[in-house]
């Protein structure tokens, strides 16, 4: 029996926001009339009494969102920095097929935007290309990118992001394609949002910062968060005829647990897993981008609250034994 939620529409906090996942029309390009000040207090308001997140949050958000006028000194000293060295990829396992330079897509304005395909499995299948993507947000794609989207015959975008993320970077949904809205942070309680930390830590999140291991573990954790990625994977089993793309603000975090969730069911190995969540530092090119304890605290986290991974699967994405056989059967060659 399909114990899937179904994907129903909630009543609009405003005219383009929604709480839980929508569907946004193709190629509708997003063009959104930016929010003053005042409006986006309002809208954020009514957001936290629908969530219950905290007025600190709300009211941090729009002064975080609010330009301010800085002065500059008199007669400012140049400071020259060095030029940092490249970041390099990590080391690749024997299961990897793709190189960085394959795997990228390259996009001009889209972060980290990459296949995840090219890896080999532990029981000698090869994870297809050209079927799941994995980036940063597509607020910032140029047309170029949006072609390049469509040719690679994409059809669904995941989008993870929380609803102010996404009032302050509206995606650019290629044509041909349609957008969800995946929102992990959202889907969680108040009781687990606040296990998150302050507000100031939250907003760090919402502008592309590392995410702390508390907010890892919760991945795992949060019933609610779990039909997200649940969510996810539906869309990769049930995209017949093209490329399924899932993100989050930078396409580390919450994009990097998705991932290797995914891979793990595939049958990819723990150390190439690890490779592609790190992968993110050389995209990136920041070393401090993600961490590999992060991730090892959501598969730490895994163990104690479902003792195995296949559990976590089952009882935490609430998948079946047909979903993770249609998953591989697509996905595998």
């Amino acid at each position: 029996m399909d114990i899937r939620p179904p994907r129903h529409l909630h009543q609009a906090i405003a005219s383009t926001i929604v709480w839980g996942r929508r569907e946004l029309p193709a190629g509708c390009g997003c063009a959104t009339t930016p929010l003053d000040a005042a409006e986006l207090m309002g809208v954020l308001v009514m957001i936290h009494q629908r969530n219950r997140i905290g007025a600190a949050l709300a009211a941090s958000t729009v002064l975080a969102l609010v330009p301010t006028t800085a002065v500059a000194p008199a007669d400012p000293v140049p400071v020259v920095a060095p030029t940092p060295a490249a970041v390099q990829p990590p080391a690749p396992t024997n299961s990897v097929v793709l190189d960085t330079t394959a795997r990228s897509l390259s996009l001009q304005g889209v972060l980290n935007a990459r296949d995840l395909g090219g890896y080999r499995t532990m029981d000698d299948h090869e994870v297809r290309t050209g079927l799941i993507v994995r980036s940063g947000d597509l607020g910032k794609a140029t047309d170029a990118d949006l072609t390049t989207l469509t040719s690679d015959n994409l059809r669904i975008i995941d989008d993870l992001r929380s609803q102010p993320e996404r009032m302050m970077q509206p995606d650019r949904v290629p044509v041909g394609a349609v957008e969800n809205s995946d929102d992990i942070l959202g889907s969680m309680s108040p009781q687990e949002l606040l296990g998150l930390g302050s507000p100031q830590q939250l907003l760090g999140q919402f502008a592309g910062g590392q995410a702390s291991a508390g907010e890892y573990r919760e991945f795992v954790t949060s019933p609610g968060a779990g039909r997200r990625f649940a969510d996810v994977i539906h869309d990769i089993i049930e995209t017949a005829d093209g490329a399924v793309l899932y993100h989050c603000t930078s396409g580390q975090d919450r994009t990097g647990w998705t991932s290797a969730v995914i891979l793990t069911i595939l049958g990819v190995d723990r150390s190439t897993v690890t490779y592609d969540y790190l992968l993110s530092n050389y995209y990136h090119d920041n070393p401090d981008t993600v961490s590999m304890d992060l991730l090892d605290d959501a598969f730490d986290q895994v163990q104690q609250t479902y003792g195995s991974f296949a559990n976590y699967v089952h009882e935490g994405l609430h998948l079946t034994d047909a979903d993770i056989a249609a998953l591989r059967a697509k996905m595998l060659q």
